[in-house]
This record gives C-alpha cells, sequence and structure tokens, in this order.
C-alpha cells in the first residue's frame, strides 16, 4: 500500500455475522472455542520466540516483550492478546465484531490485564498512520473478502525493522479431511461454517503476497495435532495448520 492510499475494507459481512453469534463464547474452553484453547500455547510460545529472536530478548524472561508494541487483528475474545500482555507487550486488540471486544474488554477488566481494545478494522489503524512492532494475523487472512488486500495493509501497520505474524490453513485435500470434514462435522471442535475450504492460503500464495508487501519472510512452521500427547505442537508439515513469520526491512 503506498504513502496516502486509502485501503479497501477487506472485511467479509458473513464471516462477521458468524462470529458475532458466538461472541459470548471465547472464554469457556468447553465451548465452541475450546480447540483455540488447545492450539494457544503452541502459537504463543512460536510468537514469543521468534519475537524474542529478533529483538535480542531472552524468550525465559516473565517480561521478554517488555516496550513492544503489538497489535492482534481479528483479536476475538482476547485469548491471544491477554498472555502477550502478561508476558510486557504494550497490547492493541482490533476486532470488527463488537460483541468480541466486549467480551475481551471485560475479561481483561476481570483479571486485571490493560489492554487497548477497539472495534475497528486493520484498515482504520493504516489510515490513521499508526504503527507497530509486531502486528499478528493469526487465523484471520482465510476470513477477509481479499486476503491479498489485507496482508498490504498488514504491512503497512509494521514499524521498519518490526515483525508481521500470520497463521492460516493450507488448501489442501488433506486440509479439508481434517479442518472442515472432522474439525467441525466429526469431532465438532469448531462451530460448522467456520471454515470455507475456497478461502483457504497455500504458504506459496502467502509468501508471495507477504514479498509483494515489502516484508520478508524469516521463518515457517507447520501445525499438528499429536493424537498421542494430545495437545498442537510444531511440525514442518504445512499440509493444514501453519504459520509465517516476516520482517519489514529497517
Amino acid at each position: 500500500m503506498h504513502p496516502g492510499q486509502k485501503p479497501t475494507d477487506t472485511v467479509d459481512a458473513d464471516e462477521v455475522a458468524h462470529f458475532s453469534r458466538l461472541a459470548g463464547q471465547w472464554w469457556n474452553p468447553q465451548g465452541p472455542w475450546a480447540a483455540l484453547h488447545r492450539f494457544n500455547p503452541v502459537r504463543l510460545g512460536y510468537i514469543r520466540d521468534q519475537i524474542a529472536a529478533h529483538f535480542s530478548r531472552d524468550p525465559a524472561r516473565l517480561d521478554s516483550l517488555d516496550g513492544l508494541r503489538v497489535l492482534d487483528i481479528g483479536c476475538g475474545g482476547g485469548v491471544l492478546s491477554e498472555p502477550l500482555a502478561r508476558l510486557g507487550a504494550s497490547m492493541v486488540g482490533v476486532d470488527p465484531v463488537e460483541g468480541n471486544i466486549a467480551a475481551a474488554q471485560r475479561h481483561a477488566a476481570e483479571v486485571g490485564l490493560a489492554i487497548d481494545y477497539r472495534c475497528a478494522t486493520a484498515e482504520a489503524l493504516a489510515q490513521a498512520a499508526e504503527t507497530f512492532d509486531v502486528v499478528l494475523a493469526m487465523e484471520v487472512v482465510e476470513h477477509v473478502a481479499d486476503f491479498r488486500l489485507f496482508v498490504d495493509v498488514c504491512a503497512a501497520l509494521v514499524k521498519p525493522g518490526g515483525l508481521m505474524f500470520a497463521a492460516t490453513l493450507n488448501r489442501t485435500v488433506k486440509s479439508f479431511a481434517l479442518a472442515i470434514v472432522s474439525a467441525e462435522y466429526i469431532l465438532r471442535w469448531v462451530p460448522r461454517g467456520t471454515h470455507r475450504w475456497d478461502k483457504f492460503i497455500t504458504p506459496q500464495e502467502l509468501e508471495i503476497a507477504l514479498e509483494d508487501s515489502g516484508l520478508r519472510v524469516v521463518d515457517e512452521t507447520g501445525v499438528i495435532y499429536n493424537l498421542f500427547a494430545d495437545r498442537f505442537q510444531l511440525s514442518t508439515d504445512m499440509d493444514v495448520n501453519y504459520m509465517v513469520a516476516a520482517e519489514k526491512p529497517a
């Protein structure tokens, strides 16, 4: 996105309606977002470790993100924003669903965390020329109306020398079987209709979009569910879930 260019809204109205219906359930670990709560530790660890390496921090420190301004786009009820704030990050969480922001604000107040939650879009922040050390688009790019434009907007929000993270689903036969048929209809890990397979993004498509937006991919990893350990873990297998980290040149 060029300086002064006004971004077009990438919010998908159907997606907003879907998540609005579930807004009150974010912090129920046995509710519709149970799988997200189980997935959260692995993505939190990945983000923390990549940030620590990039900014020369000690990932073992409880304040390893102190002084860093971090944006969580599509923050939902704050399931990821809260642990990042506990690590010292100055958190801003945005979401276009009013109910999600209300749930996030309510829970943060209950646990005593100061997080700047806003019912807003990434485009609105870009238009206001806000920038961040770290921008997160976790489980978001497969829900927007125009993913390449969305990535462009996200990149504009990253400070020079900063990082962007994206987590999403690969568009493969395997992801259709596991992320939609199994997760939504058989195991019921996530509510039906949460995902559309045709909106899944391949790693190559995401990497091209990031590079075209002026970022450089510095790391990527798959995430798998280990049935025997009953937990999600990092993997070289990127056929279904994967995460990417990219930096903006200083």
